[in-house]
């Protein structure tokens, strides 16, 4: 992985709270834009995704991304990686369901330091709650060339969906 400026200087990441500025967030894309305007603070309260934010004051949001649990059907798999997991008809998976950066902070490698820490906490967590892989939906043509530079393989059938073995995932962390 290659990781451009050092972010975490003057930045930090916490999760979502009432005190984020979530009605000024753009990243130019409208999906990613109205999900957090009006729905990740229901997903946080009905235990279905953790958004955590990137913010440089505590109240301005960055940047943000989301993780849930997630399952993916060894058959739709890579035959190569499917070989090395259990013949179980589904394995478990992070879903990175969502990643932006807004569009007032572009140009200083944030959605490298925002991927890099949400691969480091689904890899954290996978010691408790098994996870295989870490799984992302590319929006567009820019967020699969994104995923790729960092590695992520696209699913056979599905060109917007890609994932990240854990144990690729951990070799990024050493202890």
């Amino acid at each position: 992985m290659v990781l451009g400026a050092n972010p975490q200087r003057h930045f930090r990441i916490e999760l979502l709270q009432d005190i984020h500025d979530r009605s000024r967030f753009s990243c130019g894309v409208e999906a990613l834009d109205r999900y957090l305007h009006t729905q990740a603070r229901q997903d946080v309260a009905r235990h279905v995704a953790v958004c955590f934010v990137l913010t440089p004051d505590g109240t301005t949001i960055a940047g943000y991304y989301t993780l849930s649990q997630y399952s993916v059907d060894l058959v739709s798999l890579p035959l190569e990686i499917a070989k090395k997991l259990p013949k179980y008809p589904e394995v478990p998976a992070t879903l990175l369901g969502r990643l932006a950066v807004s569009e007032n902070y572009r140009g200083q490698h944030l959605g490298e330091f925002l991927l890099l820490d949400a691969l480091y906490r689904a890899w954290r967590q996978s010691e408790q709650v098994a996870s295989a892989a870490v799984v992302v939906d590319a929006k567009n043509e820019a967020a699969q060339s994104f995923y790729e530079h960092f590695d992520f393989i696209r699913l056979p059938g599905q060109p917007d969906r890609l994932f990240l073995p854990m144990r690729t995932i951990g070799r990024l962390f050493p202890e």
